[in-house]
């Protein structure tokens, strides 16, 4: 018996786990909630920055339960075309830790990207960052 009893909710558990992991190793945190408020955050901010279409080419390859983290509120109308410059971008990921302590922010929100880059193909990585600004695709490693 698996830990739910349904081996696909049990992969999907075991894959957003190791996303997470990949973050808390990439910046050196040890607080599991920290890295899902920065992952949730940080899809959101790419979502809401992304066309309808980009985005279902994208979502296609997160595993489940990361996939609904990124429909999760999802408005396609709600284009932020207004974020055009990494710092935008960063205060936006961030805006998901309040006033808590944090790290140097743009490191943080760089660290998020390349993981979910570890974790998506380099052929959809390169459209994606095609479709945004020269500005904020320098967060990207």
């Amino acid at each position: 018996m698996t830990g739910l009893g349904l081996p696909i909710f049990d992969k999907a558990i075991q894959d957003a786990n190791s996303w997470l992991n990949d973050i808390m190793y990439e910046l050196d945190w040890e607080d599991k909630h920290r890295a899902f408020t920065l992952l949730r955050s940080t899809l959101h901010t790419l979502r809401d920055r992304l066309h309808a279409n980009e985005n279902a080419h994208f979502a296609a390859q997160l595993p489940t339960l990361i996939r609904g983290v990124f429909y999760e509120g999802y408005q396609p109308a709600k284009y932020s075309a207004d974020i055009r410059h990494k710092d935008q971008f960063v205060d936006a990921v961030m805006a998901a830790f309040g006033d808590s302590p944090k790290d140097d922010p743009v490191a943080t929100v760089s660290g998020a990207l390349n993981v979910i880059a570890d974790h998506i193909s380099e052929g959809e990585m390169d459209d994606i960052k095609a479709t945004l600004p020269e500005d904020i695709r320098k967060l990207w490693y």
